[in-house]
């Protein structure tokens, strides 16, 4: 994330930025901090910071600073403490607040090559994500998810020894063919039999030690029945829900586990895509005498379904979800984005989960391997003057989801704007009433500021000289709010200013009570 120092007084800790007071040194939440950033989506750790308890930052500084960065570089550089260094000398920078120095760390995503990024030598034990309450030791299906990520070859290649190319749906494999067929007329592979077939688009390979032919794990998922695909995929389940009445639960639903159908990829992507696309608006448009009904609209859903499938997780729990409401399509897959949020919507990269499974698709023209797939759909939606899809990632258990509103963006501003206006007139009249009992009061100093005068006398009680940062610190003030106090105090001769500038310090006057 990027860091405005100019904007110090408005961050607050959320899940991309953590302030640590590192007072006694490099505090040790902070290596649990940087795994768990690098596992997630990367983040700003502020040294020097401390939090409020309204929220707000206040500044503690650094006792010394040059020590404490020569101790991070040691201690980042050891791999008996931290797994793999991720930062440059860019991602680090000192910062001065007032009279104070911090120090800003930029965490960058680790790549899935280098995924997890772990401390202490334990991958199990010390291994760290982020969520909304800050830093959690991750689970060790989590850590398997990220390990069978760093590989190249993708989970779905993996030969299946155990099963026979007799165990995938053959009318399933004919299916499929007979789609590739339509899509590329003039194929060489046409000619071949379903088994030269199958190891050509690759769901199937030749195993050296009995020269027999088996089904990959992507062949087992396309082709197969769904009872098989549980004896790899334990956790593997497909489920479309349709809820167009809210006054009936569900007003369509297909599972893979009802038992009437093979319950696998390919026959639940052409079950559920026509019931997905059958209530859009289709213009009329010819091409000679043949009517066109594909639209960008349909194929911006075809490549989110496609891409919700190849990047699935199947061993990760809670299984594919495919929601249609009156308003809104929501695709939900195991799984947390192998490229990154960030990356994802920038588009530029292909990285599936699946790559043999993507390669299945985009031989009968579903999908697209450019990495703009994601930009593409934004692009549609825009184009369309809907609302701006949603793309959110969950951990623990790792999901994707993405959500494709069909309500028109002026609408939905409309509606924002005037819960807005809703808003505005509410804290009118609350400010309005809080006036009326203003007046209604004699004006007196507010306690809060009352109290904090007094504790800035006490303070300064032993006659010895302060700086307005000793001040603050010692009564857990922002530096700035302090020097108005202090300026008032002067002001009323209750303390009195020595020096100018950043060598300015405060004494109490001999008169003061």
């Amino acid at each position: 994330m990027d860091f405005d120092i100019r904007k110090f007084d408005q961050y607050r800790e959320n899940n991309r930025l953590e302030v640590k007071k590192a007072v006694a040194g490099l505090p040790d939440s902070l290596w649990s901090t940087y795994s768990s950033m690098a596992n997630s989506s990367g983040g700003m750790i502020l040294l020097g910071v401390a939090e409020k308890n309204d929220g707000s930052f206040i500044t503690t500084g650094l006792k010394n600073a040059e020590k404490l960065l020569k101790d991070f570089w040691n201690t980042i550089n050891n791999r008996q403490k931290v797994s793999i260094n991720l930062l440059s000398d860019n991602d680090i920078r000192f910062y001065e607040i007032g009279e104070d120095v911090i120090l800003a760390i930029r965490v960058p995503r680790a790549r899935r090559e280098d995924k997890p990024v772990y401390i202490n030598q334990d991958l199990f034990g010390g291994t760290f994500r982020r969520n909304g309450e800050g830093d959690y030791r991750c689970t060790k299906n989590e850590i398997k998810a990220m390990l069978r990520d760093q590989t190249e070859e993708t989970s779905d290649m993996k030969m299946m020894e155990g099963f026979d190319i007799c165990d995938l749906n053959m009318e399933t494999v004919h299916a499929y063919r007979n789609r590739h067929t339509v899509y590329r007329p003039e194929h060489v592979w046409q000619e071949l039999t379903d088994e030269e077939y199958l190891e050509r688009i690759g769901a199937a390979k030749k195993n050296r030690a009995d020269q027999k032919l088996h089904p990959t794990a992507a062949g087992l998922l396309m082709f197969g029945e769904e009872y098989r695909i549980l004896y790899e995929y334990p956790e593997y389940f497909l489920d479309y829900r349709e809820m167009l009445d809210p006054a009936i639960r569900w007003t369509d639903r297909l599972q893979s586990g009802s038992g009437d159908w093979t319950g696998n990829l390919f026959d639940f992507f052409f079950r559920i895509y026509p019931r997905i696309t059958k209530d859009l608006k289709i213009p009329f448009k010819l091409e000679g005498i043949t009517r066109i009904d594909d639209t960008p609209v349909h194929k911006a859903l075809r490549e989110a379904l496609a891409n919700c499938l190849v990047n699935t997780d199947f061993f990760v729990p809670r299984g594919i979800v495919i929601k249609k409401d009156a308003d809104k399509i929501i695709l939900e897959n195991p799984g947390y984005i192998r490229t990154g949020k960030d990356q994802m919507l920038k588009g530029g990269i292909s990285d599936p989960r699946n790559k043999a499974l993507m390669k299945m698709f985009n031989l009968i023209g579903i999908g697209e391997r450019a990495g703009s797939g994601v930009p593409d759909i934004y692009a549609v939606w825009d184009s369309q003057g809907w609302t701006k899809p949603i793309v959110e990632e969950q951990y623990n258990p790792d999901r994707t989801i993405f959500i494709l509103p069909f309500t028109e963006e002026r609408a939905e501003k409309a509606n924002r704007k005037n819960k807005q206006k809703k808003q505005a007139e509410k804290t009118s009249e609350k400010n309005k009433q809080k006036k009326q009992a203003e007046k209604a009061v004699p004006c007196r100093p507010a306690l809060k500021t009352v109290k904090t005068k007094k504790a800035i006398l006490a303070f300064l009680s032993d006659q010895e000289s302060r700086k307005a940062s000793e001040i603050a610190a010692q009564i857990g003030l922002s530096p700035a709010r302090t020097r108005v106090l202090l300026a008032e105090l002067s002001a009323e001769g209750r303390i009195r200013p020595e020096g100018n500038g950043r060598s300015r310090r405060y004494r109490i006057a001999f008169d003061s009570e």
